[in-house]
C-alpha cells in the first residue's frame, strides 16, 4: 500500500509562525509521514504513513491542530466535510489571528472599553492609575496573553506572543506602565494591518487565478454546474461567456480568448470541428459544443489544481528562513538575556531598570515575522503572476531554479520549429511516386507521429487506406514495419535502413527523410520539411541577452538537417541522430560539465525521460496537452519559445523582491536591536520594527502581480 497524500483547505492563520508551528505539530502526529502548510494558499498537506490513512489518524490531527490554534477550520476538500477544532475542544478560546473579521464586535467592544481606560489613566490622581493601566492592558493584550499562556504549556515557547508578553509585562514591573500599554495597543494596530495586507495580497492572487467556470449552460436552456455535465452532452456559450467544459464546436463560429490560460491577447477563431477549452471567453459569437471531457479533466481544472498545489514545493530559500527563524529567535532572547542581568553585574552605575528596558526593547524587535511571512507570499506572487502569462510553474523550488540557469537544451520538433510536416519530396527508385506514397501511408496508418501524419494527409488527398496494415511495431528511434497482405514493409531512416542491409539514396537536400522498403527491396524515399517557429530566433537572443551560457540542440534528425537549423537560429551546439536513450546521455554529460542549473525544454509528448532529469524541465504544453501539463516542471502554455524568456524573467524579478525583503527585514532590525541595545530605541520605534516592517516586506512583496 502506498502512502497518500491529501490536501485540506486551512483557513484562520494569519501569522506566520502559527503556520510553521502548526505544521511541525501536525508533523509530529503518529501515523503521519510528512506535513506541509502552504501559509500563502491556505492549504495543509498531509502525508500518511503506509496503511495509517484512516479517520482515527485525521482526527488526531483535528486534536493536535485544536491544542495549538483552537479557532483554525479545516475543510477535507475530497469530501468537502468542514471540521471545527472548537467542536472536540469543549470550550472557547480567543486569538489574535482567529478565523473570520480580525475586528469582530466583541473585540471593537473590548478594544473600545480598554482605550477609554488608557486615555482615563492620565487623569485619575494618585497611584489609582495603575488600576486603569491595568485594566487597559488586559482588555487590549488579553488575546496575546491567552495564547502566550497556551502556547507555554504546548510546549510553544518562542513566538511572538511570548516575546510581546515578556516584553510588556516587564515594562509593566519596572514602572512603565503607559509605555507598556501603548507598545500592546500599537502591536494590536499593527496586527489589524499585516492581517489585512495578508488578506489582499491572498485576494489579489485568487483574483488573478479567477479561470474557473462557475455555469454551464444545456442546450435546452438549463444552467448548471460544470461539474454536473456529462461527456456527449451540448452545452450553449453565448457572446461574452466563458467557455465551462472542453469540448468541440458542432455549429456556430467565433474569436475566442485565450488570455486566462496563455497569456497571450490575440483572439483565437474557431469553426465547426475545431476543439475550445474551458476558461476560454466566447468574445462575439454563438456556439453549441459538445463536451469531449468531465470538469475535473479539463485543461482549466489542472492548471488550477496545479497552480494551487504550486506553494507546496517550496523554494531552498523559503525552506532556510523557516529554518533560521527557528534558531534566531532563541539566540535572541538568549540575548537579550545577558543584556539585561550582565551590564549591571559588571559596569561600574548601570542600573537593573535601565538595562531591563534595553533588553526588553530588544525582545519586542526580534520577531521574524517580516521573513517568514514575505518570503512564501513573494514566491506564492511569482507563480501567479507567471500563470497569468501562461507560464504554468510547479513550485517555489522550481521558480528559484529558473533563475540559476547555466544551459539550456531544446528539443527541435515541436519546440524550436513548429512540427507541422509537409511532403516537399518524393523520389522513387522502383515504381511510380505515387506507389511509393502508397505503400508508405499504409505502413504509418497507425503511427502518430507528427512525420507519419504529414504523409497520412498528402495520401489522403489522393485515396484513403482502406485495409489495416498487421503485425504493425514501431522501431524506437528508427522507424516502423508492418505487413500489409503478403508484403512486408519498412519505413524509416537511413541509418536503420543500412542496419537492415539496405542501401538508401543519399540525402543531399534540407529536411527529414523517411525511407521506404517493400519485401526487401528498396522503393525510394519522401522528404519532408518543418518550419523554424517565428519566436524561435527571438528567444534565443532573449536567452543569451539574459546570460545563459550555453544553448543545445538534441535531436533525433539526420545531422546535416540539425545543424543547418542549429545555424538558421544561432544556437550553441547541435547534437543530432539521437535515440531517445542517447539523449538522456547527452544530458547526463551536459549536467556533468555545467556551471549552473540546466533546464530541457521539449513538446512533452515523447521526451518525459529528459524533462524529468533535467534540472528543470519545461515542456511545451499547447493548448489541452495533457502529457505536457503532467510531465514537466514548467509548462509554456503557447507553444512559443519565447515565454521561457519571459518565465526566467519572472524568476528573476521574484528573486530580486525576495532577497529585497531579508536584506530589508534584517537590516531594519540589525538597526534597532542596535539602537535598542545601546539605549537609544523606545518600545514604540521597536514595535515598528516588528510589525511596521512586516506590513512592507508583505506590500513589497506583492509588486511582481503588478509587472
Amino acid at each position: 500500500m502506498e502512502a497518500k497524500t491529501e490536501r485540506l483547505k486551512i483557513t484562520g492563520i494569519d501569522c506566520a509562525n502559527c503556520a510553521a508551528k502548526v505544521e511541525r505539530g501536525v508533523a509530529s502526529v503518529a501515523g503521519i509521514e510528512q506535513a506541509d502548510l502552504d501559509f500563502a494558499g491556505q492549504k495543509l498537506y498531509l502525508t500518511y504513513e503506509k496503511g495509517a490513512a484512516s479517520d482515527d489518524t485525521y482526527q488526531a490531527v483535528v486534536e493536535r491542530i485544536q491544542q495549538l490554534e483552537p479557532d483554525v477550520h479545516l475543510v477535507r476538500t475530497a469530501s468537502t466535510e468542514a471540521v471545527d477544532p472548537r467542536e472536540h475542544a469543549g470550550h472557547d478560546h480567543s486569538h489574535p489571528h482567529d478565523h473570520g473579521p480580525f475586528l469582530n464586535r466583541t473585540k471593537k467592544i473590548q478594544y473600545s472599553v480598554g482605550m477609554i481606560s488608557f486615555i482615563s489613566a492620565f487623569f485619575v490622581p494618585g497611584s489609582i492609575d495603575l488600576l486603569f493601566f491595568a485594566v487597559a492592558y488586559f482588555l487590549i493584550g488579553w488575546d496575546v496573553l491567552q495564547t502566550a499562556v497556551r502556547n507555554i504549556r504546548h510546549g510553544q515557547v518562542f513566538d511572538e506572543n511570548f516575546l510581546m508578553v515578556i516584553a510588556t509585562v516587564g515594562a509593566f514591573l519596572i514602572g512603565e506602565y503607559p509605555e507598556a500599554v501603548a507598545v500592546m495597543l500599537f502591536y494590536q494596530v499593527g496586527e489589524f494591518f499585516q492581517h489585512r495586507a495578508v488578506d489582499q495580497s491572498r485576494k489579489s492572487i485568487a483574483a488573478l487565478m479567477d479561470i474557473r467556470p462557475d455555469i454551464a449552460t444545456l442546450e435546452d436552456g438549463r444552467r448548471v454546474s460544470p461539474e454536473q455535465v456529462n461527456i456527449g452532452q451540448r452545452i450553449v456559450v453565448r457572446a461574452g461567456e466563458k467557455i465551462p467544459l472542453d469540448g468541440t464546436v458542432l455549429t456556430g463560429e467565433a474569436f475566442i480568448d485565450t488570455t486566462a490560460l496563455t497569456g497571450e491577447s490575440v483572439p483565437r477563431r474557431v469553426r465547426p470541428t475545431e476543439p475550445v477549452l474551458a476558461g476560454t471567453i466566447n468574445t462575439d459569437g454563438h456556439l453549441l459544443i459538445q463536451v469531449d471531457r468531465p470538469y475535473n479533466e479539463s485543461t482549466v481544472a489542472k492548471i488550477l489544481d496545479l497552480v494551487e498545489n504550486a506553494s507546496r514545493h517550496k523554494a531552498p530559500t523559503e525552506k532556510f528562513i523557516t529554518r533560521f527563524a527557528r534558531v534566531y529567535t532563541p539566540i535572541v532572547v538568549l540575548v537579550a538575556t545577558l543584556l539585561a542581568v550582565v551590564p549591571p553585574l559588571v559596569v561600574t552605575g548601570a542600573t537593573w531598570s535601565d538595562w531591563i528596558y534595553r533588553a526588553l526593547v530588544f525582545l519586542v524587535i526580534s520577531c521574524p515575522c517580516a521573513l517568514v511571512i514575505s518570503i512564501p507570499l513573494g514566491f506564492f506572487s511569482g507563480i501567479g503572476a507567471a500563470s497569468k502569462r501562461g507560464i504554468l510553474v510547479k513550485g517555489g523550488n522550481h521558480l528559484e531554479a529558473l533563475q540559476q540557469l547555466d544551459t539550456v537544451v531544446f528539443d527541435k520538433t515541436g519546440t524550436l520549429t513548429e512540427g507541422v510536416f509537409e511532403v516537399v519530396e518524393l523520389k522513387a527508385v522502383h515504381g511510380s511516386e505515387d506507389e511509393l506514397l502508397r505503400v508508405a501511408a499504409t505502413v504509418e496508418q497507425h503511427s502518430n507521429h507528427p512525420i507519419a501524419k504529414s504523409i497520412q494527409r498528402m495520401y489522403a488527398r489522393h485515396a484513403s487506406v482502406s485495409t489495416a496494415v498487421q503485425d504493425y511495431q514501431e522501431v524506437a528511434g528508427s522507424g516502423v514495419t508492418g505487413r500489409f497482405g503478403t508484403d512486408q514493409i519498412q519505413a524509416g531512416n537511413a541509418r536503420w535502413f543500412k542496419e537492415l542491409g539496405l542501401t538508401p539514396l543519399d540525402q543531399t537536400e534540407d529536411g527529414t527523410y523517411v525511407h521506404v522498403a517493400q519485401n526487401d527491396s528498396y522503393l525510394g524515399f519522401i522528404r519532408i520539411a518543418d518550419r523554424i517557429k517565428d519566436t524561435t530566433v527571438e528567444a534565443l537572443d532573449g536567452l543569451k541577452a539574459l546570460g545563459i551560457r550555453q544553448t543545445i540542440m538534441l535531436t533525433g534528425d539526420r545531422r546535416e538537417t540539425a545543424e543547418q537549423i542549429g545555424r538558421q537560429i544561432g544556437i550553441t551546439q547541435v547534437k543530432a541522430e539521437l535515440l531517445p536513450d542517447q539523449k538522456v546521455e547527452q544530458l547526463e554529460a551536459i549536467l556533468y560539465q555545467a556551471n549552473g542549473r540546466v533546464a530541457f525544454v521539449g513538446d512533452g509528448i515523447n521526451d518525459a525521460p529528459v524533462l524529468t532529469r533535467a534540472d528543470v524541465g519545461i515542456a511545451m504544453g499547447g493548448l489541452g496537452s495533457d502529457v505536457a501539463i503532467e510531465a514537466a516542471d514548467v509548462v509554456l502554455m503557447t507553444d512559443e519559445p519565447k515565454q521561457l524568456v519571459e518565465a526566467i524573467r519572472i524568476a528573476r524579478a521574484t528573486r530580486r523582491i525576495v532577497y529585497q525583503n531579508i536584506a530589508f527585514a534584517l537590516g531594519i532590525k540589525g538597526v534597532f536591536l542596535l539602537l535598542g541595545a545601546f539605549g537609544v530605541a523606545t518600545m514604540w520605534e521597536a514595535v515598528f520594527a516588528d510589525v511596521g516592517v512586516t506590513v512592507l516586506a508583505v506590500l513589497n512583496a506583492m509588486r511582481i502581480l503588478r509587472k
